[in-house]
Protein backbone atom coordinates (compact mmCIF):
# COMPACT_ATOMS: atom_id res chain seq x y z
CA UNK A 1 0.00 0.00 0.00
CA UNK A 2 1.19 3.34 -1.02
CA UNK A 3 0.12 6.11 1.19
CA UNK A 4 -0.04 9.74 -0.29
CA UNK A 5 2.36 11.77 1.15
CA UNK A 6 0.54 15.13 2.28
CA UNK A 7 2.34 18.39 0.93
CA UNK A 8 5.91 18.60 2.37
CA UNK A 9 7.15 21.16 5.08
CA UNK A 10 7.91 24.45 3.77
CA UNK A 11 11.56 23.91 4.55
CA UNK A 12 11.59 20.61 2.27
CA UNK A 13 9.87 23.07 -0.38
CA UNK A 14 11.97 25.66 -0.69
CA UNK A 15 13.33 26.13 -3.80
CA UNK A 16 16.92 26.26 -4.46
CA UNK A 17 18.27 29.18 -6.73
CA UNK A 18 17.90 28.21 -10.35
CA UNK A 19 20.58 30.32 -11.31
CA UNK A 20 22.93 27.76 -9.45
CA UNK A 21 24.69 25.70 -12.26
CA UNK A 22 25.08 21.69 -11.61
CA UNK A 23 28.51 19.83 -12.02
CA UNK A 24 29.24 17.78 -14.86
CA UNK A 25 29.77 14.92 -12.93
CA UNK A 26 25.94 15.20 -11.51
CA UNK A 27 24.52 15.01 -15.00
CA UNK A 28 22.52 12.09 -16.80
CA UNK A 29 23.30 8.62 -15.48
CA UNK A 30 21.19 7.53 -12.31
CA UNK A 31 24.11 5.17 -10.21
CA UNK A 32 25.17 6.78 -7.50
CA UNK A 33 29.26 5.85 -8.92
CA UNK A 34 28.15 8.38 -10.90
CA UNK A 35 28.71 11.05 -9.11
CA UNK A 36 32.14 12.52 -8.47
CA UNK A 37 32.03 13.05 -4.09
CA UNK A 38 34.38 15.75 -4.70
CA UNK A 39 34.23 18.93 -2.21
CA UNK A 40 32.29 21.25 -3.47
CA UNK A 41 30.70 24.32 -1.96
CA UNK A 42 27.21 23.45 -0.23
CA UNK A 43 24.56 25.16 -2.53
CA UNK A 44 25.99 23.46 -5.39
CA UNK A 45 25.55 20.35 -3.64
CA UNK A 46 22.36 20.86 -2.72
CA UNK A 47 21.42 21.64 -5.73
CA UNK A 48 22.52 18.75 -7.40
CA UNK A 49 20.67 16.15 -5.45
CA UNK A 50 17.44 17.96 -5.31
CA UNK A 51 17.71 18.07 -9.33
CA UNK A 52 18.33 14.22 -9.66
CA UNK A 53 15.53 14.05 -6.73
CA UNK A 54 13.28 16.30 -9.28
CA UNK A 55 14.18 13.92 -12.58
CA UNK A 56 13.68 10.73 -10.30
CA UNK A 57 16.72 9.41 -10.12
CA UNK A 58 16.39 8.35 -6.49
CA UNK A 59 19.49 6.92 -5.70
CA UNK A 60 21.90 8.99 -6.83
CA UNK A 61 19.93 11.91 -4.96
CA UNK A 62 20.11 10.74 -1.61
CA UNK A 63 23.75 9.87 -2.02
CA UNK A 64 24.02 13.72 -2.89
CA UNK A 65 21.92 14.09 0.16
CA UNK A 66 24.28 12.03 2.39
CA UNK A 67 26.96 14.15 1.05
CA UNK A 68 25.70 17.59 1.87
CA UNK A 69 25.67 16.37 4.87
CA UNK A 70 29.14 14.36 5.50
CA UNK A 71 31.37 17.72 3.95
CA UNK A 72 29.20 20.66 5.48
CA UNK A 73 28.12 18.85 8.71
CA UNK A 74 27.14 22.30 10.81
CA UNK A 75 25.25 24.00 7.67
CA UNK A 76 21.71 24.68 7.54
CA UNK A 77 21.24 23.03 4.16
CA UNK A 78 22.94 19.76 6.57
CA UNK A 79 19.71 20.03 8.49
CA UNK A 80 17.54 20.19 4.77
CA UNK A 81 19.64 17.35 3.07
CA UNK A 82 19.14 14.99 6.02
CA UNK A 83 15.41 15.13 5.91
CA UNK A 84 15.39 15.29 2.26
CA UNK A 85 17.48 12.49 2.18
CA UNK A 86 15.28 10.70 4.37
CA UNK A 87 11.97 11.83 2.13
CA UNK A 88 13.97 10.17 -0.79
CA UNK A 89 14.70 7.29 0.90
CA UNK A 90 11.05 6.83 1.30
CA UNK A 91 10.05 7.33 -2.69
CA UNK A 92 13.01 4.73 -3.21
CA UNK A 93 10.62 2.45 -0.51
CA UNK A 94 13.45 1.84 1.59
CA UNK A 95 12.03 2.15 4.41
CA UNK A 96 14.95 0.78 6.72
CA UNK A 97 17.05 3.06 5.27
CA UNK A 98 14.19 5.95 5.44
CA UNK A 99 13.50 5.49 9.32
CA UNK A 100 17.11 5.10 10.37
CA UNK A 101 17.95 8.84 8.75
CA UNK A 102 14.39 10.23 10.18
CA UNK A 103 15.32 8.90 13.25
CA UNK A 104 19.14 10.44 13.19
CA UNK A 105 17.60 14.25 12.33
CA UNK A 106 15.43 13.34 15.30
CA UNK A 107 18.02 13.21 17.59
CA UNK A 108 20.34 15.84 16.38
CA UNK A 109 16.95 18.28 15.82
CA UNK A 110 14.72 17.45 18.62
CA UNK A 111 13.08 20.71 18.21
CA UNK A 112 13.49 21.99 14.66
CA UNK A 113 10.00 22.84 12.97
CA UNK A 114 9.80 19.59 11.01
CA UNK A 115 10.18 17.35 13.30
CA UNK A 116 6.42 16.71 12.91
CA UNK A 117 7.58 15.41 9.26
CA UNK A 118 10.47 13.42 10.76
CA UNK A 119 7.96 11.60 12.91
CA UNK A 120 5.21 11.25 10.61
CA UNK A 121 8.03 9.64 7.64
CA UNK A 122 9.45 6.69 9.96
CA UNK A 123 5.05 5.68 10.30
CA UNK A 124 4.92 5.59 6.95
CA UNK A 125 7.27 3.85 6.54
CA UNK A 126 6.33 1.15 8.78
CA UNK A 127 2.60 1.81 7.98
CA UNK A 128 4.15 0.24 4.28
CA UNK A 129 5.36 -2.85 5.40
CA UNK A 130 2.31 -3.85 7.26
CA UNK A 131 1.33 -7.64 5.55
CA UNK A 132 -1.39 -9.58 5.24
CA UNK A 133 -3.10 -10.81 8.31
CA UNK A 134 -1.71 -14.27 7.54
CA UNK A 135 1.87 -12.91 8.27
CA UNK A 136 3.76 -11.50 10.91
CA UNK A 137 2.32 -8.37 12.43
CA UNK A 138 5.48 -6.75 13.94
CA UNK A 139 5.65 -4.04 11.46
CA UNK A 140 1.64 -3.36 12.04
CA UNK A 141 2.67 -3.29 15.63
CA UNK A 142 5.47 -0.52 15.08
CA UNK A 143 3.13 1.59 12.86
CA UNK A 144 0.43 1.58 15.30
CA UNK A 145 3.40 3.06 18.35
CA UNK A 146 4.53 5.15 15.19
CA UNK A 147 1.49 6.68 14.65
CA UNK A 148 0.44 7.51 17.93
CA UNK A 149 3.40 8.91 18.64
CA UNK A 150 2.24 11.56 15.95
CA UNK A 151 -0.80 11.90 17.23
CA UNK A 152 -0.04 12.60 20.83
CA UNK A 153 3.32 15.15 20.03
CA UNK A 154 1.59 17.05 17.28
CA UNK A 155 -2.68 16.65 17.35
CA UNK A 156 -3.37 19.48 15.76
CA UNK A 157 -0.87 18.87 12.64
CA UNK A 158 -1.78 17.86 9.31
CA UNK A 159 0.00 14.64 10.36
CA UNK A 160 -1.86 13.85 13.45
CA UNK A 161 -5.23 14.26 11.20
CA UNK A 162 -3.67 11.61 8.65
CA UNK A 163 -2.27 9.28 11.56
CA UNK A 164 -5.74 9.18 12.84
CA UNK A 165 -6.96 7.36 9.96
CA UNK A 166 -4.36 5.26 9.65
CA UNK A 167 -4.57 3.98 12.82
CA UNK A 168 -8.33 3.31 12.35
CA UNK A 169 -6.90 0.91 9.29
CA UNK A 170 -4.39 -0.35 11.80
CA UNK A 171 -6.85 -1.20 14.56
CA UNK A 172 -8.89 -3.35 12.15
CA UNK A 173 -5.72 -5.17 10.85
CA UNK A 174 -5.25 -6.30 13.99
CA UNK A 175 -8.53 -7.07 14.90
CA UNK A 176 -8.88 -9.13 11.62
CA UNK A 177 -5.87 -10.64 13.00
CA UNK A 178 -6.81 -12.10 15.87
CA UNK A 179 -10.29 -13.23 14.36
CA UNK A 180 -8.16 -15.08 12.34
CA UNK A 181 -6.44 -16.81 14.61
CA UNK A 182 -9.26 -17.22 16.94
CA UNK A 183 -11.34 -19.23 14.00
CA UNK A 184 -8.58 -21.46 13.45
CA UNK A 185 -8.65 -22.37 17.55
CA UNK A 186 -12.56 -22.24 17.36
CA UNK A 187 -12.73 -25.17 13.97
CA UNK A 188 -10.21 -26.91 15.61
CA UNK A 189 -12.73 -27.30 18.84
CA UNK A 190 -10.03 -24.86 21.05
CA UNK A 191 -12.70 -22.90 22.41
CA UNK A 192 -11.17 -21.20 25.14
CA UNK A 193 -7.84 -20.19 22.91
CA UNK A 194 -10.58 -19.23 20.46
CA UNK A 195 -12.36 -16.64 23.00
CA UNK A 196 -9.02 -15.36 24.00
CA UNK A 197 -8.87 -13.74 20.73
CA UNK A 198 -12.54 -12.98 20.23
CA UNK A 199 -12.53 -11.12 23.42
CA UNK A 200 -9.46 -9.29 22.31
CA UNK A 201 -11.26 -7.58 19.47
CA UNK A 202 -14.40 -6.63 21.83
CA UNK A 203 -12.38 -4.90 24.25
CA UNK A 204 -9.33 -3.24 22.31
CA UNK A 205 -11.00 -3.15 18.77
CA UNK A 206 -14.82 -2.41 19.20
CA UNK A 207 -15.09 0.27 16.87
CA UNK A 208 -13.66 -2.22 14.19
CA UNK A 209 -15.61 -3.68 11.21
CA UNK A 210 -14.71 -6.71 13.16
CA UNK A 211 -16.36 -6.64 16.56
CA UNK A 212 -19.79 -7.48 15.18
CA UNK A 213 -18.54 -11.09 14.23
CA UNK A 214 -16.15 -10.93 17.56
CA UNK A 215 -19.77 -10.92 19.88
CA UNK A 216 -21.25 -13.71 17.47
CA UNK A 217 -18.00 -16.00 17.58
CA UNK A 218 -18.43 -15.21 21.58
CA UNK A 219 -21.96 -16.54 21.74
CA UNK A 220 -20.86 -19.56 19.28
CA UNK A 221 -18.14 -21.05 21.58
CA UNK A 222 -19.92 -20.67 25.10
CA UNK A 223 -22.76 -22.81 23.82
CA UNK A 224 -20.11 -24.97 22.54
CA UNK A 225 -18.55 -24.89 26.15
CA UNK A 226 -22.03 -25.74 27.58
CA UNK A 227 -22.61 -22.16 29.02
CA UNK A 228 -25.73 -20.91 27.76
CA UNK A 229 -26.09 -17.62 30.02
CA UNK A 230 -22.28 -16.53 28.85
CA UNK A 231 -23.42 -16.94 25.08
CA UNK A 232 -27.16 -14.99 25.95
CA UNK A 233 -24.59 -12.11 27.08
CA UNK A 234 -22.91 -11.84 24.01
CA UNK A 235 -25.84 -12.17 22.18
CA UNK A 236 -27.88 -8.97 24.06
CA UNK A 237 -24.70 -7.13 23.41
CA UNK A 238 -24.34 -7.57 19.81
CA UNK A 239 -28.30 -7.30 19.56
CA UNK A 240 -28.03 -3.67 21.43
CA UNK A 241 -25.30 -2.02 19.48
CA UNK A 242 -25.92 -3.85 16.25
CA UNK A 243 -29.51 -4.48 16.03
CA UNK A 244 -29.56 -4.66 12.44
CA UNK A 245 -26.57 -6.45 11.91
CA UNK A 246 -26.22 -9.90 9.47
CA UNK A 247 -24.47 -11.26 12.85
CA UNK A 248 -26.83 -10.54 15.23
CA UNK A 249 -29.55 -12.28 13.08
CA UNK A 250 -27.18 -15.83 13.20
CA UNK A 251 -26.34 -15.38 16.61
CA UNK A 252 -30.22 -14.86 17.89
CA UNK A 253 -30.99 -17.86 15.44
CA UNK A 254 -27.87 -19.75 17.34
CA UNK A 255 -29.23 -18.76 20.73
CA UNK A 256 -33.65 -20.08 19.28
CA UNK A 257 -32.11 -23.35 18.68
CA UNK A 258 -29.63 -24.42 20.85
CA UNK A 259 -30.96 -21.92 24.05
CA UNK A 260 -34.34 -20.97 23.84
CA UNK A 261 -34.92 -20.33 27.09
CA UNK A 262 -31.91 -17.98 27.26
CA UNK A 263 -33.31 -16.20 24.02
CA UNK A 264 -36.67 -15.87 25.38
CA UNK A 265 -35.07 -14.30 28.15
CA UNK A 266 -33.35 -11.71 26.25
CA UNK A 267 -36.58 -10.30 24.46
CA UNK A 268 -34.99 -11.01 20.70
Amino acid sequence: MIAKLPARPVLLAAAVLAAVPLLAACGGRNRPNDVAFVARDVESLYAAAKDRLDRGQTEAAAALFDEVERQHPYSPWARRAQLMGAFTHYVRRDYTRTIQTAQRFLSIHPGNRDAPYAYYLIALSYYEQISDVQRDQKATEQALTALTEVQRRYPTSEYAADARLKIDLVHDHLAGKDMEIGRFYENNGNWLAAQLRFRNVVDKYQTTSHAPEALYRLTETNLALGVPTEAQKYAAVLGANYPGNEWYERAYRLMERYAPQAAAASGG
